[in-house]
C-alpha cells in the first residue's frame, strides 16, 4: 500500500512503471493512492483498513504488517538551542564542509537538514567534516551525485535527475533504455527483469541521470556517480570498453541507445 500515486515515487516513472508490471506479474496485490485507516490485531495475525483514492474504505488481513514510514531527527534535549545551531523542522542546517552556524560545531548523517537519510552520506559528510578539520581541500557532497539503492527484487539503482525533473529544469533531453533481456550475463544468471535508462543533455550529450532496475542494480550504479563526477558525455561513453559477458554491458548498451546505436538491441 502507497500513499502516493505511484511505486517508489523517488525514482524516474519508468522505474515505477516496470516494478509495478513485474510485481503484479508475480501475484502482488498493489494498491497506490491509498491512505491507511487503522491496523488492528486479529486471531490470525492482522487486519489492514485504508481509504482509495475514490473514498472507498477497503480492508485485508495478513500474517503481518511492515510499517516504512521515515525516520525523525532526535535534536530535541540536548542543548542545540543554547547554541547558535540552526534548525529546519528538526533537521540541523550546515554549510558544503558539513559546518553549523556555531563555530567548531560540525553535523553529519541523518540528522542534516537536505540530505537523504542513508549510511553512504552519512560517511562521506563526514569525511568532508574532518578533511575540513584537518584544513584539507575538499569537495562537498551533491544532492544530485548521490547513489540511491533499493534492496528489492529486481534492485534498483539511481542517480542524478529523472527524466522529468531534467525536462523540468529546461534540459533538452535525449533517452537511452536497454532492457537486461538482451544482456548475455543477465541469461546466464537468469535475471531479465529490468533495463538501464540514461538521461542526458541532447546537446552536450551529458549524463544527467541515470536509472537502473535488474540484477546487481545497487553495484552497476557505481559507475554512473562516477561518470557524472567526471562529467562524462555519451560520446565517450558509448566507446568505453565494458568486458563480454557482464551485467555492465548494459550500461554501455544504454549509452549507445541514447542515439539509437545499441549494438545488442
Amino acid at each position: 500500500m502507497e500513499f502516493l500515486t505511484r511505486l517508489m515515487p523517488p525514482e524516474d516513472e519508468d522505474i515505477s512503471k516496470e516494478l509495478t508490471r513485474i510485481y503484479k506479474k508475480r501475484g502482488i496485490d498493489i494498491n497506490t493512492s491509498c491512505k491507511v485507516e487503522k491496523v488492528e490485531k486479529t486471531d490470525a495475525g492482522v487486519k489492514v483498513t485504508w481509504t482509495t483514492a475514490n473514498g472507498k474504505t477497503v480492508e485485508k488481513e495478513a500474517e503481518k504488517v511492515l510499517v516504512a514510514v521515515g525516520r525523525a531527527p532526535r535534536t530535541e534535549g540536548v542543548g542545540i538551542e543554547k547554541t547558535k545551531i540552526e534548525l529546519d523542522r528538526g533537521f540541523i542546517k550546515v554549510n558544503e564542509a558539513q559546518q553549523t552556524a556555531e563555530p567548531g560545531i560540525y553535523a553529519i548523517g541523518d540528522i542534516v537538514a537536505g540530505l537523504p537519510q542513508l549510511a553512504h552520506v552519512g560517511g562521506m559528510s563526514g569525511i568532508v567534516a574532518v578533511t575540513k578539520i584537518a584544513g584539507r581541500s575538499f569537495r562537498a557532497v551533491r544532492r544530485d551525485r548521490i547513489p540511491a539503492c533499493t534492496y528489492s527484487d529486481p534492485q534498483i539503482g539511481s542517480a542524478g535527475l529523472t527524466e522529468a525533473q531534467a525536462k523540468e529544469k529546461g534540459h533538452d533531453v535525449k533517452v537511452g533504455k536497454f532492457p537486461f533481456a538482451g544482456n548475455s550475463k543477465a541469461t546466464i544468471v537468469d535475471s531479465h527483469d529490468g533495463f538501464v535508462k540514461i538521461v542526458a543533455d541532447a546537446k552536450y550529450g551529458e549524463i544527467l541521470g541515470v536509472h537502473i532496475l535488474g540484477p546487481q542494480a545497487t553495484e552497476l550504479i557505481a559507475e554512473a556517480v562516477a561518470v557524472m563526477e567526471l562529467e562524462g558525455t555519451v560520446d565517450e561513453l558509448m566507446f568505453t570498453i565494458h568486458a563480454h559477458p557482464t551485467l555492465s554491458e548494459a550500461m554501455l548498451d544504454a549509452y549507445a541507445a541514447v542515439e539509437g546505436m545499441a549494438i545488442n538491441a
